[in-house]
């Protein structure tokens, strides 16, 4: 199954939303730090409900450590900044779908890094500045669940 990853995210609502986003679908989520809140936090813990201890979250210390663990898997960036449509690339069970934090999205020398054709943007009206992260997550991840057949999700 594809991954989450959220580089340094900022408000615990979003996370606690995709914590069971990931839970529900059965990927896991990486958590690079800094983070912008405590995973103690009542608001992430509201939006995530009861679905923690459902969803597997890896944290990682920096950006280096999570490629240090992740290796050679494919790293999709989502951003404003996309070359390419989500729905155009073609998924792969192992990729790592990358999103970043809410008010400034990626870096650009982090985007530097990860080949144009792997720079994933969701079509919005032209004086849009972006979809609340959470939703952009759910966006592209049942997109690329969609294509892998919904592998091991309840279908009935």
């Amino acid at each position: 199954m594809p991954s989450i990853v959220l580089y340094q995210p900022e408000i615990p609502p979003n996370t606690g939303n995709i914590i069971r986003l990931c839970a529900n679908t059965g990927v896991d989520l990486h958590l690079i730090h800094p983070l912008g809140f405590s995973l103690e936090d009542k608001q992430l813990k509201r939006a995530g409900l009861d679905y923690h201890e459902w969803a597997r979250v890896q944290q990682h210390a920096d950006y280096n450590a999570f490629l240090e663990t992740v290796r050679s898997r494919r790293i999709l960036a989502c951003t404003v900044r996309g070359n390419q449509t989500h729905s155009k690339v073609q998924y792969e069970m192992q990729d790592l779908l990358l999103f970043g934090p809410e008010t400034q999205g990626l870096p650009k020398s982090l985007l530097a890094e990860i080949p144009p054709e792997n720079r994933l943007r969701i079509p919005m009206q032209p004086a849009s500045r972006s979809l609340n992260l959470s939703n952009a997550v759910a966006v592209i991840l049942y997109e690329a669940l969609r294509q892998l057949g919904f592998d091991k999700l309840d279908l009935s």
